[in-house]
Formats: structure tokens, C-alpha cells, sequence
């Protein structure tokens, strides 16, 4: 979160813990949705979940739609999803952000 936050200088994603109460059905979502896989919500409802998701967010920062491009080339989207499957599995090893409830555990259920 925090380096889309970095990235995203002109403030065009709104970033949204799924943790926080309420947020997942929010937007039509269920927790274990959301625990499973980060998701980008475009404007227009489009739906993004795991890598595409990531490639999602970086083309609005980025304003240009070639992180997309290049996710649906032939076999980019296997690597990314299959490292992004790695990653996901075991974020709770890697460095970054301490999970949100742990951060504010008065805003949490």
C-alpha cells in the first residue's frame, strides 16, 4: 500500500484495507475474496484481482494502459501470476507494510 501510495504523487487510487469494517462488501466483495488476492475497482466497475490488479493500478498512476498491454502479452501473464501467487503465499515473510489491524487495531472488528 505503501508504495502505491509513493507512486500515486497525483492522488488517482484511492488505496482501502480489506480489512477495515465493511470495506469488502463495500464494494460487492467478501472478506475471503479479498484475503485471497489484492483487487483494483476501475470507476466503470471493471474488476481486477492478483497481478492484473497490480498492472490495473500502476496504468492509472502511470496514465498509460501498457502495464495492462504487457500483462496480456502471450506468457506475461503466467509469470506474473505465478509470482504473484509466490508473494502472496508468503507476504507475512517479506518486508513492508505491518497488516493493517496490527497498524490500527481501533478500526478494526
Amino acid at each position: 500500500m505503501r508504495l502505491v501510495q509513493a507512486l500515486d504523487r497525483r492522488r488517482r487510487v484511492t488505496v482501502v484495507p480489506f480489512q477495515q469494517p465493511g470495506a469488502p462488501e463495500r464494494v460487492g466483495l467478501t472478506f475471503a475474496e479479498c484475503e485471497s488476492a489484492a483487487w483494483a475497482i476501475s470507476p466503470d466497475g471493471r474488476r481486477y484481482r492478483g497481478a492484473e490488479a497490480i498492472n490495473a493500478t500502476l496504468a492509472v498512476i502511470l496514465r498509460t494502459r501498457l502495464p495492462i498491454w504487457i500483462y496480456r502479452l502471450p506468457g506475461v501473464r503466467q509469470v506474473q501470476d505465478a509470482v504473484y501467487s509466490w508473494v502472496s503465499r508468503n507476504r507475512s515473510r517479506l518486508p513492508g507494510d505491518q497488516p493493517y489491524c496490527e497498524q490500527h487495531p481501533e478500526r478494526c472488528g
